[in-house]
């Protein structure tokens, strides 16, 4: 047997003293051939409380079989999930983003403790996609990431339908405009089984993002989580993980700043999630990589939008993956200039000839070609000004609106928002204002899927602006600027903002700003006074005492002393 795969393993395994941990792994299943082989970990997030990672206790087996075929042996441990689309609009949402970072932590710790060869995280709902990544990130060890992929479509009335579609179908039913028998048939038929929610949404623009970063190998993450295809590139990953560890790749060798531009252009021509921003600044953090919000303005100014994805366009991720999936977009780009070819790939291969192979679907309309785009420029902007001197992010995907000014109504929390649209307090040309809903300040930055998806129910999706220093569900489409920083929490601007003042956003001055004067606003932030913390104890507590600022990924970093 070739030992020579073994490296920090034999810190556990190896010698007359380490019979103690040879003898508890034995009785885990581990034989004498097994000590002389790299300890490959298995970093699951494999949950019952949502459908995304319901499947993923098969799909490890699966990557463990690949594993054991190539010569390793596999050793599975599990971290938590929190499920955005059950807990929104509730308190619950609040553990949602802070479960990035214990996803992270805990994979790191395990890893770290036991003295693993390589990794093979597999991920599923929304935060722990990223979250698995950072953790690889920060232990830069031989490393890939398995996403366990979308769910397909539910059937309504004779349309594919998503969990946005339920959401926005709450604000209908409110104004009467959806029956109670409609919205239980919706209900009953929107998710048919396991996979992440399955529009461009965040899942699946994170999915797509770790595929042109490099770190998931290329046209795995875009197999549907049902898909019979899926088994099989689980066993592929398996096997895949000991010829990384074999050739020594490691996460900062593939993740580089070209390849997180490339990552940034796969989001921006696919229409993707906002939360985009917060997780690659935030794997970029962890890779030790400067990156910035106007990097993000910067790309998507120059890449065009061409995938015609829900939630602003009309196919799900399931119908870009039978169109010609990732390998067709990383071609298009290629093609235009639009990406850095030779980044390497955890395959050993560059972006370049991965896209190589790609092959197109006759007659598929999902993915436009570069010469004929949605739009001409990407799915995100950055705007700054006096309301978000750090900058915010608003999504353009799915709508044309580049100007609005209107009168602020301002809601400290969202369940207060919520209430609002539901009594028919909104109207045309309003600017909803959600506030102390930040990092810090939520704590936990929750979705405001419930709200926006409620403005859009009530037939006031394209009439009304919102701005929060939350964030947005990858579902949430319209004019809507999230992110906002500094948070009302830490005395950004956003805590001094009246009803009745006047607010504009400009989208192609890049601009957000209260129609107030400096010294207005000066005066005002004089007298504001920050709210006592929500939470004194526990993990809300700790993560609002280290938590950074939205502009910076909202990661978690250690007091200075």
């Amino acid at each position: 047997m070739d030992t020579s795969l073994k490296g920090q393993s034999r810190q556990l395994t190896e010698g007359p003293e380490r019979a103690p941990a040879r003898a508890m792994l034995r009785a885990v299943g581990l034989r004498d051939e097994d000590f002389s082989k790299p300890l490959i970990a298995v970093a699951n997030t494999w949950s019952e409380v949502t459908p995304c990672n319901s499947h993923l206790r098969n799909l490890a087996e699966k990557v463990k079989a690949g594993i054991r075929d190539a010569g390793g042996v596999p050793i599975e441990f599990n971290t938590i999930v929190v499920s955005d689309g059950i807990t929104m609009g509730t308190e619950g949402m609040k553990a949602s983003l802070i479960s990035r970072e214990i996803v992270a932590d805990s994979i790191e710790l395990v890893v770290r403790g036991h003295f693993f060869d390589a990794v093979i995280a597999i991920s599923g709902c929304d935060k722990t996609i990223p979250g698995t990544v950072m953790a690889l990130a920060r232990l830069n060890l031989p490393s890939l990431m398995l996403y366990g992929g979308s769910i397909m479509p539910g059937q309504f009335q004779g349309r594919d339908v998503s969990i946005q579609d339920v959401f926005e179908a709450v604000g209908a039913h409110a104004r009467g405009m959806l029956s109670d028998a409609e919205l239980y048939d919706l209900e009953t038929h929107a998710c048919p089984g396991a996979g992440a929610c399955g529009g461009q949404f965040t899942a699946n623009t994170m999915a797509i993002a770790l595929e042109f970063l490099g770190i998931s190998p290329m046209g795995f993450n875009e197999v549907p989580a049902l898909h019979p295809t899926k088994e099989s590139v689980a066993m592929q990953c398996g096997r895949l993980i000991l010829e990384v560890l074999r050739a020594d790749l490691r996460p900062q060798i593939v993740i580089t700043r070209p390849a997180l531009e490339n990552a940034i252009a796969a989001v921006a021509s696919t229409g993707g999630s906002t939360n985009a921003v917060l997780h690659l600044l935030a794997i970029a953090h962890e890779a030790r990589i400067p990156l910035t919000l106007d990097d993000f303005d910067t790309i998507n100014r120059r890449v065009p939008l061409l995938a015609d994805l829900k939630p602003g366009g009309r196919y799900m991720a399931a119908d870009l993956y039978q169109a010609g999936g990732t390998r067709l977009l990383a071609k298009r780009l290629l093609d235009a200039g639009l990406l850095h070819g030779e980044c390497l790939m955890v395959t050993g291969r560059s972006l370049k000839e991965e896209a190589a192979t790609a092959s197109e679907t006759p007659g598929q309309r999902v993915l436009l070609p570069v010469t004929a785009p949605l739009q001409p420029s990407g799915g995100l902007m950055i705007l700054k000004g006096n309301l978000a001197p750090e900058g915010c992010v608003v999504k353009v995907a799915g709508h044309n609106k580049r100007f609005h000014r209107g009168p602020a109504k301002v809601f400290d929390g969202e369940e207060l928002a919520f209430q609002a649209i539901q009594r028919g307090d909104i109207t045309d040309g309003d600017v909803i204002v959600i506030r102390y809903e930040g990092p810090q300040g939520g704590p936990g930055m929750r979705e405001m899927l419930g709200v926006t998806s409620a403005l859009v129910g009530a037939g006031l999706g394209a009439s009304v602006a919102l701005l929060t220093d939350g964030r947005f569900s990858g579902a949430t489409h319209g004019l809507m600027a999230g992110h906002v920083a500094p948070e009302a929490a830490k005395g950004g601007p956003i805590a001094v903002v009246q009803t009745g003042d006047i607010i504009t956003f400009d989208l192609e001055a890049r601009r957000l700003d209260v129609e107030l004067s400096a010294d207005e606003l000066t005066r005002r932030l004089r007298n504001w006074k920050a709210p006592a913390p929500r939470y004194t104890s526990g993990v809300m507590a700790k993560y609002a005492s280290l938590v950074s600022s939205a502009s910076q990924g909202a990661v978690t970093t250690p007091r200075e002393s």
